[in-house]
């Protein structure tokens, strides 16, 4: 294997902007900050959203679309007598 073509694999601290919570993962990014990170200083990214914020992960993601096709499926076919339960 050729040496020096690989980029730099280390560990990075991920920092979600919206909450502030830090994520430590590996990642071949570069960056110029860094951040501590439980006693340790390492590089960092900051992240408009992750898990924490997200709201998918959180829990207030809203399904509103999916009612709306089930009642336009069964207008559209309950002549045919198919109906959606």
């Amino acid at each position: 294997m050729r040496a020096d073509i690989h980029p730099n694999y280390r560990p990075v601290v991920f920092i979600d902007a919206a909450t502030g919570k830090k994520f430590l993962s590996a990642s071949t990014v570069e960056t110029e900050t860094t951040t501590d990170f439980e006693g340790t200083e390492y590089p960092s990214i900051r992240m408009d959203i992750t898990s924490d914020s997200h709201p998918f992960y959180t829990g207030k993601q809203k399904f509103t679309q999916a009612d709306g096709a089930v009642d336009k499926f069964n207008k559209k076919f309950a002549d045919f007598g198919f109906k959606n339960k």
